[in-house]
C-alpha cells in the first residue's frame, strides 16, 4: 500500500522497560535508549490511501489516524511495535487488520487547522477495543532538520525505523517493511487536553512529552514476512 502522512506529531514519553514487558510479547525485545523505553502517541492525516502504483481510492483516500507504539529491534533491524492504531476510515481499519495483523480500531475523529496549529480529537468507537481518547493542539516551533544525520541521538532512535513487527496466530514474529525518505522534522509544542491512549496497556502518560512534527512523509508498506 501507499499513502502520504501529513502534519504528523511524534509525542513520546519515557517509561521503565519493566512496565512494558508484561504487555509486549516475550519474542519482541524492547528497545531502550539510555536505559529507558519509550511510548509514542502519533496523530496525523492520511492522504492518497491506495494500492501501490494504483490511483487513490475514491471517497476513502484521506482520513485522520492515530497510533500508539514502542520500539523493537530484531536481527539488526530497528522497527515499530504497535499497541493500537485508530482511524476514521472503516475500510482502512478492516483492510489493515486482515493484511497486517495489527490492532486497528475505528474512531470518531476531527482535525482542524488554524494557521500553523493543528487541533486533533479522537474517540475510539469500535466495541472490540478498550476505550481510548486524545484531544491535542500542536504546532511547529523550530526549523526543519533530519535526525538521520545524527544517528547516535535520541531523535534518530525514535524516528528512523523502517519496519513494523507483529505476531501471527501461531505467535510467530512477522516483519513488514516500510519505505520512505529520511524523516524531516521540527521541534514542536502541544497542549494536551485529554489523553487516555496509554490506559489500554495499563499506563498513564503523564508529564510533558518530547515532541517532533513532520509536515509530510510519502510512504510504502510491504506485506508481512516471517522473521
Amino acid at each position: 500500500m501507499a499513502q502520504t502522512w501529513r502534519d504528523l506529531l511524534f509525542a513520546h514519553w519515557r517509561v521503565d522497560p519493566a512496565e512494558l514487558r508484561p504487555v509486549v510479547h516475550p519474542a519482541l525485545p524492547i528497545d531502550t535508549f539510555d536505559g529507558s523505553a519509550w511510548i509514542g502517541v502519533t496523530p496525523f492525516r492520511v492522504d492518497g490511501f491506495r494500492l501501490h502504483l494504483a490511483p487513490p481510492l475514491p471517497v476513502i483516500h484521506h482520513f485522520p489516524e492515530l497510533n500508539v507504539r514502542t520500539y523493537v529491534t530484531i536481527e539488526g533491524r530497528p522497527g515499530i511495535h504497535f499497541f493500537s492504531l485508530d482511524a476514521a476510515s472503516r475500510f482502512a481499519v478492516e483492510s489493515a487488520r486482515r493484511i497486517y495483523r495489527i490492532p486497528y480500531f475505528h474512531a470518531r475523529m476531527h482535525v482542524r487547522h488554524e494557521r500553523q496549529e493543528v487541533a486533533f480529537e479522537s474517540t475510539r468507537t469500535q466495541s472490540d477495543g478498550p476505550p481510548a481518547e486524545l484531544e491535542v493542539r500542536y504546532r511547529p516551533t523550530g526549523e526543519p532538520y533530519e535526525p538521520a544525520r545524527a544517528p547516535d541521538t535520541l531523535d534518530y532512535f525514535l524516528t528512523e525505523r523502517y519496519c513494523l513487527y507483529t505476531l501471527d496466530e501461531r505467535e510467530r514474529v512477522l516483519r513488514g517493511d516500510i519505505h520512505h525518505p529520511p524523516w524531516r522534522v521540527r521541534s514542536a509544542e502541544a497542549a494536551i487536553a485529554r489523553n487516555t491512549m496509554g490506559r489500554q496497556i495499563g499506563l498513564e502518560l503523564e508529564g510533558p512529552p518530547l515532541l517532533h512534527l513532520a509536515e509530510r512523509q510519502d510512504v510504502l508498506f510491504w506485506t508481512l514476512r516471517p522473521v
